[in-house]
């Protein structure tokens, strides 16, 4: 009997063998990391294991990207926890301030995560690296202590549900709507605690920004992980960053699947999930026209290079419009720097966008964005709870960057066919 992807990464990540969904396993862990929230916790935990330092210096990384740049006190108090940790056990991998960026893209582009290992992180974004074929997902901090003290930690093998893409996507339609248009069918619990196998010939048209947006919101339907084979897409993308050698993986032939859901994408349509719940999932036609206070393209799920060139088709010779401020926030610094390079930042600034330095901030209502009550936001984020992104009387549609940047421009919630027409293919159109 075949495995499936994830599959066969746990196992052999167990010294070799199979292992079946249900199996309770005890796996190694190629990499881990922690970010300014989720820290200071497991340092705690940590220290109270008492062993002398982390399990391997060049397999630990620390990001502060929540709430840094630092926006208060206790912030910075958070921060400071991290920085001192690494200074103690000499890690490498540290990212200040200025070098950081918001992790789960970094570490990527980093070349710290690569295909066929295991990877944790204190985070529940970290599904995001599923897309490079790496099993990879979010623990609590006392798990991360565990993993920091000893490389390994126990799982629930997790059954695994396949989507597969087919054909080729519609225009404006990208992996966000993808992703999406799957937590509206199966709704917000629809894939818990299950790996989420994306597959299909459609992935063929999409880009690795495109992907990561997939992976990146399975946590949203209740993923334990989203993950995809690493085609050449992928091996491109990754040998040029790799700071290790790596083996790909893939699954059996005779793999068994929990469900399998199928989709048509070239029928598909760019969709919004509507307040309050990313499973509350609609065409963006139907929600066109809800008056916008705010705009925000950004986060681990769309701040990508691609997704600030979407934005910029939007904004070059146009203005933001006048009810509506834009937030702009390139996930890295590297992908800040192609930004300007391209000349991307300029067309934003004259448009009236405000550009920040890499940060989460306004995606969990921490700074640099908050929203007061009555105040609506287009958002490329990942989650539109009550509350998520600030006053509990507010509200958040998730969607991509070309609705985020049509609904910048209107004033409204748009389709992006009302400001550039139906010239949109993906992102990479």
């Amino acid at each position: 009997m075949g495995m499936t992807l994830t599959e066969k990464i746990l196992a052999a990540h167990t010294g070799g063998g199979s292992v079946r969904p249900g199996d309770l396993i005890e796996a190694r862990v190629d990499f881990c990391f922690a970010n300014d929230i989720t820290a200071p916790l497991a340092i705690r935990e940590f220290e109270k294991v008492g062993v002398a330092t982390v399990f391997d210096r060049e397999r630990v990384a620390m990001v502060p990207d929540h709430y840094a740049p630092n926006k208060d006190i206790a912030s910075a108090e958070q921060c400071k926890v991290m920085r001192e940790f690494v200074r103690r056990h000499d890690l490498p991998y540290y990212y200040e301030v200025g070098r950081a960026g918001i992790a789960h893209v970094l570490l990527a582009e980093e070349g710290l995560v690569l295909p066929g290992e295991v990877f944790v992180g204190a985070d529940s974004h970290t599904c995001n690296h599923g897309a490079l074929g790496a099993f990879s997902t979010g623990v609590g901090s006392s798990d991360l202590a565990a993993v920091m003290a000893t490389g390994r930690l126990w799982f629930r093998v997790p059954e695994t549900l396949r989507f597969v893409f087919k054909g080729k996507p519609a225009a404006w339609v990208t992996g966000k709507d993808l992703v999406l248009q799957i937590i509206g069918d199966i709704g917000v619990d629809g894939a818990r605690y299950c790996a989420m196998e994306f597959s299909g010939d459609a992935l063929a048209h999409l880009t690795m920004d495109e992907r990561f947006s997939i992976t990146n919101m399975a946590v949203e339907a209740g993923g334990k992980n989203g993950i995809m084979e690493p085609d050449d897409v992928v091996l491109d993308w990754v040998r040029p960053r790799a700071k290790r050698p790596f083996e790909a993986v893939y699954a059996d032939r005779g793999a068994e699947y929990t469900k399998v859901f199928e989709y048509e994408t070239s029928g598909m349509e760019p969709v919004v999930s509507a307040p309050s719940s990313p499973g509350n999932v609609v065409p963006v036609r139907e929600a066109a026209g809800v008056p916008v206070d705010q705009v925000f393209i950004g986060t681990c799920t769309n701040g990508r290079l691609e997704d600030l060139r979407v934005a910029a088709r939007f904004l070059e010779g146009r203005k933001v419009h006048p009810r509506t401020r834009m937030l702009i926030i390139p996930a890295t610094p590297n992908i800040y720097r192609q930004a300007l390079e391209e000349g991307l930042i300029r067309i934003f600034i004259d448009a009236g966008a405000a550009v920040s330095a890499s940060t989460c901030g306004p995606c969990i209502g921490g700074h640099m964005g908050v929203l007061a009550a009555g105040e609506v936001c287009v958002s490329t984020s990942s989650r539109n709870f009550v509350g998520r992104m600030g006053h509990r009387e507010s509200k958040a549609y998730l969607s991509g960057p070309a609705v985020a940047a049509a609904s910048a421009v209107l004033g409204r919630l748009a389709h992006p066919d009302e400001v550039l027409g139906r010239t949109g293919v993906g992102v990479g159109a």
